[in-house]
């Protein structure tokens, strides 16, 4: 089933929350605002949204502590957005689960174009005729497995030993991208092109805070998964390059 296209904005200052709304609605979403962390969070609970816009600093709970709460509910898109440009404060976002952070101000163009490359992030997964991976396909097509994980790429799904696991999309993506992958490496400037949607873009430059944050979402999945780095089951690090699985 095609997800409806519904955006929540969190957002104390108005202005930015109207701007937010309508640079969204011009590409085709209905949207939904909030004004804190907490009425934010039970919009995303009510209206499942595909893209949720998160601001970090807010009244009462901020950004961080509300994208782990959304996170615990929906696997919706979160785009933080924040004046602060440390690198930290981008990391910390991604940890808490956000898939991208926009630091203030933003153009409205580049917003909806960043906004658009997630949503052309590929969700069905197919190996290559060929050059096909280790991962096996189970025989309905549409499993993923390797060593006990399975991941279904139409129903958003992700198992170990039988055993659901919650990622978020962008973990997800690229738990997908290395299953396909097989035992081929797939360098960290690899995975950040894929997940901005890029694969087929002329600029395909990826900067040090790209590759710094495919090790977040790495350390977020490993984590999830019960994986140790120093003894991997199933993803182990090609130093100095990127990833890929398991003999």
């Amino acid at each position: 089933m095609e997800e409806a296209r519904v955006a929540v904005v969190i957002e104390d200052e108005e202005d930015i929350r109207s701007l937010l709304s309508t640079v969204l609605a011009q590409a085709g979403f209905e949207v939904h605002g909030a004004a804190n962390g907490a009425d934010g969070v039970e919009l995303v609970r009510a209206h499942r949204p595909l893209v949720t816009t998160l601001d970090v600093n807010m009244p009462g709970i901020d950004g961080f502590e509300t994208a782990k709460r959304i996170r615990a509910i929906s696997s919706t898109y979160i785009v933080m957005l924040s004046a602060r440009t440390e690198e930290i404060d981008a990391l910390q976002g991604l940890e808490a689960g956000a898939d991208d952070y926009v630091a203030k101000p933003f153009r409205p163009r580049e917003l909806r174009a960043r906004i658009d490359a997630m949503l052309r992030r590929p969700r069905h997964v197919a190996l290559p005729e060929d050059e096909p991976g280790d991962a096996s396909l189970s025989s309905n097509g549409s499993w993923l497995e390797h060593h006990g994980l399975r991941l279904n790429a139409a129903t958003h799904l992700v198992t170990v030993d039988g055993h659901d696991v919650e990622l978020t999309r962008s973990e997800f993506d690229i738990l997908a991208d290395l299953l396909m992958a097989g035992r081929r490496v797939r360098a960290k400037s690899d995975l950040a092109i894929m997940l901005r949607g890029d694969q087929y873009a002329v600029n395909d430059f990826v900067s040090d805070s790209d590759a710094r944050a495919i090790e977040v979402h790495m350390a977020n999945l490993r984590r999830k998964l019960g994986e140790s780095p120093s003894n991997p089951r199933w993803i182990e690090t090609v130093r100095g390059v990127g990833y890929r699985l398991t003999a």
